[in-house]
């Protein structure tokens, strides 16, 4: 029995007792990044849209987001193993971390 009288699941351990998500530790690794463009280069080259654009927090490379139909952010995140993207421009401090697939 775990602490509070109930029973702990083997293997487990990265869940709090509370139940939420683990900490994302690839946040502890952040240094300011700048931007590298106001735009998905690919995208644009392509004459292409997108709905959203992130930065990446490791390198400041932009792309277009998931949520747009070329997925340029995410195939960023592929080639590279940088973890974390937000928003660009959003002002808040939305990071979306691709390894634990959550925002974070």
């Amino acid at each position: 029995m775990g602490s509070g009288g109930y029973d702990l699941a083997v293997g487990v351990q990265y869940l709090n007792l509370n139940g939420s998500a683990p900490r994302c530790e690839h946040v502890d690794s952040l240094v300011p990044v700048t931007p590298l463009a106001a735009t998905c280069r690919e995208c644009q080259a392509r004459g292409l849209g997108w709905l959203r654009l992130l930065v990446c927090l490791a390198c400041g490379w932009v792309a277009c987001s998931d949520d747009s139909p070329q997925h340029h952010a995410l195939a960023h995140y592929e080639e590279t193993d940088h973890p974390l993207a937000a928003e660009l421009g959003s002002g808040q401090d939305h990071r979306w971390c691709y390894v634990h697939q959550r925002d974070v």
